[in-house]
């Protein structure tokens, strides 16, 4: 299973990031135009970052657009569990199993039935 570290906090995140793949400027363009609905971007890290407090439609419209710029473009998907911080406002997840579970759905998504897990 996944373990998250124990911090206090009133929530947790699914921090979801996508590296920019290398691009000319038209297919940039076109990065750009499919990912900044949904997520910001750091021009230094050359990184997109979109936060996930909650399973809903808005949350799989988020994954829907990563994944297809990741089929698009070769973009690097990563999901990663973040405790909230303070001045966040909006949902999120309530505790850190509603997240480990999450978390460890995903890890195990390509397991062979009867083998065990890494963890």
């Amino acid at each position: 299973m996944t373990s998250i570290p124990q911090v206090a906090t009133t929530g947790w995140l699914l921090r979801v990031t996508a590296s920019a793949a290398p691009a000319d400027s038209g297919r940039f363009e076109q990065q750009l135009q499919l990912l900044r609905p949904i997520a910001g971007f750091d021009l230094d890290s050359r990184v997109w970052t979109a936060w996930i407090g909650h399973l809903d439609v808005r949350a799989l419209e988020i994954l829907q657009q990563m994944y297809d710029a990741a089929s698009r473009f070769g973009t690097e998907i990563s999901l990663d569990p973040v405790a909230a911080p303070p001045t966040w406002q909006g949902p999120a997840f309530a505790t850190e199993s509603d997240l480990a579970a999450l978390m460890d759905a995903r890890a195990n998504r390509n397991r062979v039935l009867g083998q065990l897990s890494i963890s």
